[in-house]
């Protein structure tokens, strides 16, 4: 009788393997179809678990590709910049008719101290706050009714970039991510960039919650302009590539007999893939993060701002095969502007020309019509003046209290209605009363654009279909949106 040599890995089982082993494997089987250990989604998006960010097609052919988000942390005033109010202005100083809610008391009306211009053949109205924007008027889908639900920072920012106010939910950039994978294997699919800090609510605005962990944002610091800076620890000073190439082969080694003892655990493959990425964004990061590889005149033209490089870093990611890129204008709030509107200027000239300048440039390259821009902020402010209050406001009252009602967002490119306008908020700029848009709904939209069916666009965690859009209001795609 012939002997085989005993292997010690048979002679031990872990909790998990000795319960798949017997009859109460069924319910080791249950239980992962409860706490979503499947990769694939009802959707039928399936996710090699060897390469997760790879190339994946949507539901449906899609206009656009890839996306730039413009986030305005804070909350721009939508009577300060696209929605001009003559009647606001006719009421500066004056008890406005029509009141609604605000999170702190509110006085008379506050016209805007900015000139309104029309821009392109659209006529699109545009303040001195945006001019070189304004310049875009005609590739601009400007949405002026959208609206949000409460008048607070944290759950209206989850609400924009999570689809949900109040639990933690995957962001929009880790579910375009998680649909469409990534062009390039070399460099994060989705990032998230902030100078000096994070915005509020910090990491959740681009967590991916229950999706695998591959598909979060990667946050970048973009206050310096040195790559090592940048991209923390982007080089190995200890050792070389192929010292690191060997013991990241010894690494890989060890993760997948581990993994293979744990089911293929997803949480522990991302671990796996977000080593190998990060080996392999040495050389590939380290070029795509260095603007003075580009000419000295397109430097100048997004200008030597934080926003500035964020948006030229962003054009050469895209490039690059970046699925989602997310620009903060910095830390915490810096449109929220209770105290003084005339911040807003300020803003507006560190914001502008980069925005245009990116404009410009993605047309000049061939990728303005296959990239969504979105540009806005988690909602807009008050046309009637703020009050002084503890710890808000220091009693100049030339500024704006949050406002949920009605404010204004932009898409441009990516199959969008270029020089259009959308809905309106009431004579005074309060709240939405043409063509309401909800942030669920511009969602739909924004998935409807890359390709996807919102309603099938799912992923099965906990034993539940979940979906960006959710399910107890019901979203719509906007189809005037779209070109």
């Amino acid at each position: 009788m012939s002997h085989h040599p005993i292997n010690l890995e048979d002679c031990f089982l872990t909790r998990r393997q000795m319960l798949s082993r017997v009859g109460m494997g069924l319910g080791s089987v249950a239980l992962s179809s409860l706490f979503g250990e499947s990769t694939a989604g009802a959707a039928g998006v399936a996710i090699d678990s060897k390469n997760p960010l790879a190339v994946r097609q949507p539901h449906f052919p899609g206009k656009a590709k890839r996306v730039i988000h413009l986030f305005m942390n804070g909350g721009p005033s939508q009577v300060d910049t696209f929605d001009p109010k003559p009647m606001l202005t006719k009421m500066h100083g004056k008890a406005l008719p029509q009141l609604l809610k605000t999170e702190r008391p509110t006085g008379a009306g506050l016209k805007s101290p900015f000139e309104f211009k029309k821009y392109g053949q659209c006529g699109l109205e545009v303040s001195e706050v945006f001019p070189h924007v304004g310049e875009f008027a005609d590739d601009l889908c400007v949405v002026r009714s959208m609206h949000a639900d409460v008048p607070n920072h944290e759950p209206s920012l989850g609400l924009w970039n999570c689809g949900d106010g109040r639990l933690n939910r995957p962001s929009l950039g880790s579910w375009v991510t998680y649909g469409l994978g990534t062009e390039n294997q070399n460099l994060p699919g989705y990032i998230s960039m902030c100078p000096r800090g994070m915005p509020t609510r910090r990491t959740k605005n681009w967590q991916s919650a229950f999706l695998p962990s591959v598909f979060q944002g990667a946050y970048i610091n973009t206050e310096s302009v040195k790559v090592d800076k940048l991209v923390e620890h982007i080089r190995n000073t200890s050792l070389d590539m192929k010292q690191q190439r060997r013991q990241l082969d010894l690494l890989h080694e060890l993760n997948e007999r581990h993994l293979k003892e744990r089911d293929n655990d997803s949480q522990l493959e991302a671990r796996v893939q977000s080593y190998e990425l990060a080996y392999r964004m040495q050389m590939e990061a380290t070029d795509a993060f260095d603007i003075m590889k580009e000419p000295e005149w397109v430097r100048q033209a997004y200008g030597d701002s934080n926003f500035g490089r964020q948006c030229l870093i962003a054009r050469r990611l895209l490039e690059r095969g970046v699925r989602f890129l997310q620009l903060w204008t910095g830390p915490g709030q810096p449109w929220d502007n209770h105290d003084e509107i005339l911040e807003h200027k300020k803003l507006g000239e560190s914001t502008d020309k980069p925005i245009a300048a990116l404009l410009a440039d993605l047309k000049m390259r061939g990728l303005f019509d296959e990239t969504l821009v979105i540009w806005g902020g988690e909602f807009g402010r008050t046309p009637a003046v703020e009050l002084p209050s503890p710890g808000s406001n220091a009693g100049k009252q030339r500024g704006r209290d949050h406002n949920h009602y009605g404010f204004t967002t932009w898409l441009a490119g990516g199959g969008t209605k270029g020089g259009y306008t959308h809905g309106a908020t009431d004579e005074f700029g309060y709240a939405a009363v043409e063509n309401p848009v909800h942030v669920r709904d511009m969602h739909a939209t924004i998935l409807h654009l890359l390709g996807f069916d919102h309603e099938k666009f799912t992923y099965r965690y906990a034993g539940l279909d979940f979906r960006l859009t959710g399910v107890a209001d019901k979203a719509s795609v906007v189809h005037e949106l779209i070109a």
